[in-house]
């Protein structure tokens, strides 16, 4: 049963001494050597406004350091009319509208004599710090802006003080500001501007393995969560001439983690530290607070920019994990924190997390939540913490953790290294790492042995097999991305196992007779667990060397499909009872005995 805690100030001081000397003893896994991409800036900048704000900007950032500023008009001024820059000593009638101050403005075109200005109604911005592209449509292809004008390949940097901006992105790529003239953030993002000529590095912040992604196979496509969580819009779907593919652009991936968190598989890792290491970080140090007397024990997880700022400190039963950001962890590690034996896990949410990142938080803890609850816990035990909440933060946990089991996967206080170790095994992988924590937080539980319904496009599920429907033909087990579905050894037979499933869909896609179908939700029970044969069928045996081959219904299916093929006709058709050795030996035996049948190869 939960009991509550009530902690005397006399255990909080010591909590705050054991969280001391936890700290102390257990290092953050910090990446010292992470491989990183480099920026290079000149310092050519373009600038997108109406003309009189984009001449006002240009004249702030003159002499101030940029190689060339370049503006590109994209509406009439409302204090004046577009102005050329063979116009730019234009009466001040001419110019001004009722109330401008016309002196003022002929001193703004003087002072800006030196822009390169064009206009445009519809363009196209793409790229990053140094490697700015904007294109102009045009009747004879497309004009490329830079060339035309610097006759250079790119832009460095882009000012956009349009309203609309051009990039509506959450996160916008390096080297790209958007504001509107005359506020603070404009200020800040003209003096940003100014510190971003040279070259810059930053760390490659995420690795992917495709032999694992459930994107693609076969041309099918399965998973698509990360394309649908990125607020930088650095992933992107590449496409070949089979298959098709998951690429991370890393130089305008901001490291928000929220790609590697939605992965179902483990496929994209995040790396700032490995996901492995973090996990194993957070026992480390549950393990470090109890040794040293600590009760009660909250891990947070949190953004190090905040913690560094945070005012007053948290409180001493409270454990904070310093993520770079806060998508680096998800559900998989919030309960790893349970299971490890925090009484309670809490997220740290921050008023500039991207709205993006705040859904897919809020999706990952309605499917953690749903999780405990199945597993017989109080779902008080992780919460989500808003901005600046200090007294939810510090307050002390209402539920005592359940009595966890030992570890099984490996003996000791090191298994956590040891499966550090071995990340990059298949028994190590995120799902394994995920189902080894269910299993120990089901045995401190009461699970319910029921399936319970989980968000639209949660990784958990069934499969439904249609078994009159089904050959067993195994297309389905060739593009699965996970150990889930699998053949038999020594007979034909399809075997599931519900722990492995992420719900990708390609089994569904895949399937030629029609016979898969999902079956969303999160059961309970031990089945889960468990490998389950779906369908078995005696091997079909040729019919000259007694070889099994195949499945009866496989054969069944192919002869009918292929009973009006010419190849196939009249004593033919017994080949397809042929095993792949038979079938090539009676195919040349026949035209042996029959030689005008080879004109026809």
């Amino acid at each position: 049963m939960n009991q509550c805690i009530d902690l005397t100030p006399l255990d909080a001081d010591q909590n705050l001494a054991a969280r001391d000397t936890a700290y102390s003893r257990i290092s953050w896994p910090a990446n010292l050597t992470p491989e990183s991409v480099t920026y290079s800036s000149d310092g050519h900048l373009l600038i997108i406004a109406d003309e009189l704000t984009g001449r006002r900007a240009a004249r702030e950032l003159k002499d101030r350091g940029l190689a060339s500023i370049t503006l590109l008009v994209t509406a009439n001024s409302p204090e004046a009319s577009t102005a050329t820059l063979e116009d730019t000593h234009a009466t001040a009638d001419s110019l001004g509208e009722a109330g401008s101050d016309s002196a003022d403005i002929a001193t703004l075109l003087e002072d800006t004599a030196f822009l390169s200005v064009h206009q445009a109604r519809r363009w196209h911005l793409a790229g990053y710090l140094g490697k700015f592209t904007l294109s102009l449509p045009h009747e004879d292809g497309e004009i490329d802006l830079a060339k035309a004008s610097l006759g250079r390949a790119h832009f460095d940097l882009v000012l956009d003080l349009g309203t609309p901006p051009t990039l509506t992105l959450e996160l916008p790529p390096p080297g790209y500001s958007a504001a509107l003239w005359g506020t603070a953030e404009c200020r800040q993002a003209i003096d940003d501007l100014l510190e971003q000529v040279g070259e810059f590095s930053k760390p490659r912040y995420f690795h992917i393995d495709h032999d694992i992604c459930a994107h693609d196979s076969s041309g099918k496509t399965g998973c698509t969560r990360c394309l649908e969580v990125c607020p930088a819009d650095a992933l992107s779907r590449q496409s070949g001439r089979i298959e098709s593919w998951i690429e991370i652009d890393p130089m305008r991936c901001h490291g928000a983690g929220s790609c590697t968190s939605a992965c179902p598989t483990g496929a994209i890792q995040y790396r700032l530290p490995p996901s492995v290491d973090q996990q194993a970080y957070v026992e480390r140090l549950l393990n470090a607070y109890r040794l040293a007397g600590g009760q009660a024990p909250v891990v947070r997880f949190a953004e190090s920019s905040l913690l560094a700022t945070e005012s007053p400190t948290p409180a001493g039963h409270v454990l904070d994990v310093p993520l770079e950001e806060l998508g680096a962890a998800g559900q998989d590690h919030w309960l790893a924190a349970l299971a490890a034996g925090a009484d309670e896990v809490r997220i740290q949410l921050t008023d500039s997390l991207p709205s993006s990142l705040k859904t897919l938080i809020d999706d990952q803890y309605r499917q953690a939540v749903t999780m405990l609850e199945a597993l017989g816990h109080d779902s008080r035990r992780l919460c989500l913490i808003a901005p600046e909440d200090s007294e939810s933060r510090d307050a002390l946990p209402a539920l005592a953790a359940l009595s966890l089991p030992e570890r099984t996967d490996a003996p000791g206080q090191d298994a956590p290294a040891q499966a550090s170790a071995k990340a990059g095994d298949r028994e190590h992988s995120k799902r394994e790492r995920l189902n080894a924590t269910l299993a120990r937080l089901a045995a401190a539980g009461q699970p319910s042995g029921e399936r319970h319904a989980m968000p639209q496009g949660a990784p958990f599920g069934d499969v439904a097999i249609d078994k009159d429907a089904c050959t067993l033909c195994l297309g389905c087990v060739a593009v699965c991305p996970t150990p889930a579905l699998a053949g038999g050894r020594t007979s034909p037979e399809l075997s599931f196992r519900e722990a492995d499933c992420v719900q990708c869909g390609l089994c569904e896609e895949i399937c030629p007779e029609d016979a898969i179908r999902l079956m969303p939700g999160f059961l309970a029970a031990p089945e889960r667990e468990v490998r389950q044969v779906r369908k078995q069928e005696d091997a079909f045996p040729c019919i000259r060397c007694g070889k099994p081959f195949a499945s009866a219904s496989a054969i069944a299916a192919i002869k009918s499909k292929l009973a009006d093929h010419p190849y196939f006709a009249g004593d033919a058709m017994a080949r397809l009872e042929m095993c792949e050795d038979c079938r090539v030996r009676d195919v040349w035996q026949g035209l042996a005995n029959d030689p005008e049948s080879q004109l026809n190869i």
